[in-house]
């Protein structure tokens, strides 16, 4: 226990640097949040199929996202270390990979959108109607991709560099220009055509435009700490340095791929369970998402800092603060629990449900109140502490092993074979969090997880760290 105790951060600046990264991710959550409800609000008012086709459009358009998130999460762990290392070169060779990446994945999304979008809304659904109002919306939808996937990998990789405030920034302006554009285009106000759902996707269009000129003015035009400049993108990087990406953001990408399909995954086996499942299921994961928004923020911020510290060659340094935000994610989830246990009757009493719908989802919000404690542990340490340390190849091997050959094979025998309860069987679909979270404390004490990116030692001694 001394050991423990030993290991535990105590400086305060530590954790002003933990909150000047952590708020500002926080807050863009939350205004994402709203946005996503605005946007339900006004479809909502014009009926159930409009409402269903820009959802289920919008699932085919997370799926893009989750191959962003992909190539950022390598990306962030290069530039959070070259950054500690004081190579400002090589983290502007990262920002040009990057956005280069990005790019090859939003022109092929694009691409397949504008050439089939009904066969893309015939996967989701069957319902005719709505794949015509979906087939409007993704033909507006397939100029954002290039937009939003740019500017969200820009933005997301700034805060590796100390410029966390960014993003929150775009994200307020296109909270407001969002509300103001859908609210002209759906509904037809000061003089526009009244477009529904058309008018979401075009002012979803909107927002993201404006998203892509405020991030690429800063970062080529005002920012001075990194010096980026539309002249760097035309250098192509090394095959070396594209080895050194592969190296640690392609077990990234394969892992962050193989989860995103395992969410759809468990949709679908809580689907196959029946509509009251589903929608005590859809209730809870809106609590969940409430009441977790403080770690993603958290998650964030100790990838960036672990990074950072790694980068500078400071191993044992990197060790106390894994252990200290261990221990802050445990407090978290407390926490978040708590918040689950609480708010989740409130907001069940939003709902008119039936009363077997309203049982059910009390059942399963208690479910959740457990799982949430441990997504908040597993969510710190393998999305921030330890992929961070650059331990993704590790951490893809853990993710395959822990949901593929547990969580899901478990929660799907146990809810279309057996007949399980419905809270038991989300349990089994989430108990890889419950695995993580305990052999994450063993990956961290063995030190195995520090891993620094090739060229990282060079560059540290240059620049005479």
């Amino acid at each position: 226990m001394s050991t423990m105790q030993g290991m535990i951060i105590r400086d305060k600046s530590f954790y002003r640097k933990v909150l000047a990264i952590m708020l500002p991710v926080v807050c863009q959550q939350a205004i994402n949040m709203g946005v996503n409800m605005m946007d339900t609000m006004m479809l909502g008012s014009l009926g159930e199929l409009q409402l269903s086709a820009s959802s289920l459009a919008n699932q085919y358009y997370q799926f893009f996202t989750i191959f962003c998130m992909g190539i950022l999460g390598g990306m962030s762990v290069l530039s959070a270390q070259f950054w500690g290392a004081g190579d400002k070169e090589r983290v502007r060779d990262t920002f040009n990979m990057a956005l280069k990446l990005a790019l090859c994945v939003c022109v092929v999304f694009a691409l397949l959108t504008w050439c089939f979008p009904r066969q893309i809304m015939t996967i989701y659904t069957s319902e005719q109607e709505v794949i015509d109002y979906g087939v409007r919306y993704l033909n507006i939808t397939v100029f954002v991709f290039c937009l939003h996937g740019t500017s969200l990998i820009a933005s997301s990789l700034m805060r590796t560099v100390g410029k966390p405030r960014l993003g929150l920034m775009v994200s307020c302006i296109s909270f407001f220009v969002n509300i103001a554009a859908n609210y002209i285009f759906i509904f037809g106000k000061f003089g526009a055509p009244r477009m529904e759902i058309a008018g979401a996707a075009l002012g979803t269009l909107i927002a993201r435009g404006v998203e892509f000129l405020v991030t690429f003015v800063y970062i080529f035009r005002i920012d001075k700490a990194l010096g980026l400049r539309l002249v760097h993108l035309k250098k192509m990087p090394s095959l070396q340095f594209f080895r050194s990406y592969l190296k640690i953001g392609a077990p990234v990408l394969v892992s962050d791929a193989l989860l995103g399909l395992g969410g759809n995954i468990v949709s679908v086996v809580m689907g196959h369970m029946g509509a009251a499942v589903v929608a005590a299921n859809a209730i809870c994961m809106v609590v969940d998402r409430l009441c977790t928004v403080v770690v993603q923020g958290v998650g964030n911020a100790s990838s960036i800092i672990t990074g950072n510290t790694i980068g500078k060659g400071l191993k044992e340094e990197a060790m106390r603060q894994g252990y200290t935000f261990y221990l802050l994610s445990i407090g978290f989830g407390v926490v978040s629990a708590i918040l689950v246990t609480v708010v989740g009757p409130l907001t069940i009493a939003i709902y008119s449900l039936e009363p077997e719908t309203i049982e059910l989802t009390k059942q399963m919000m208690n479910a959740y109140a457990v799982i949430v404690f441990f997504q908040c542990i597993q969510s710190v340490m393998t999305k921030g502490v330890l992929r961070g340390g650059g331990d993704t190849k590790f951490l893809m091997v853990a993710d395959i092993l822990f949901m593929w050959l547990v969580s899901i094979p478990f929660g799907a025998a146990g809810g279309l074979l057996f007949a399980w309860p419905a809270w038991l069987v989300m349990i089994c679909l989430r108990v890889d969090y419950m695995i993580k979270s305990v052999w994450c404390i063993a990956r961290l004490r063995s030190g195995k997880w520090v891993h620094e990116a090739d060229g990282v030692e060079e560059a540290r001694q240059m620049a005479g760290k």
